[in-house]
């Protein structure tokens, strides 16, 4: 487990319910820059709502762009670009995501959601292995 993962899990048993930590996924998504460009191509499939997220390399580390038109969403993939961007595709491949069973965020959110949230890492680790490929 990353550092990141165990800074977030600690932010989360900071709050005492599942409403303050709905708040801060909220505001976590707030922080996150809009994408200039949302293109189909960025869109991930099986969301609820429009989710977009892009990759690219940048000294042989991952840089993730996300966006969504909704809050919770739009948090969620605020949370996975902390804990993916910045880093090797060789370390997210095999990335494990057990800090959203630490937190308790696949409980916490609707299975329609829960799905979209593993597609979007999905689609990060599809990024990953695409550019792991360019990158050797």
């Amino acid at each position: 487990m990353s550092i990141v993962e165990r800074e977030i899990i600690g932010e989360f048993y900071q709050f005492e319910n599942w409403e303050e930590r709905y708040e801060h996924i909220i505001n976590i998504g707030k922080s996150l820059p809009k994408m200039e460009e949302r293109s189909e191509d960025k869109l991930i499939g099986g969301c609820l709502s429009k989710v977009w997220i892009y990759a690219y390399l940048r000294n042989g580390n991952i840089i993730l762009l996300a966006d969504s038109d909704a809050i919770l969403p739009r948090g969620i993939a605020a949370l996975m670009i902390r804990v993916y961007s910045d880093r090797s595709p060789k370390e997210i491949i095999p990335e494990k995501i057990n800090f959203i069973y630490h937190i308790g965020l696949n409980e916490f959110i609707s299975p329609i959601r829960n799905n979209g949230m593993f597609s979007m890492i999905n689609k990060i680790k599809f990024y990953a292995k695409i550019l792991h490929k360019l990158w050797l």
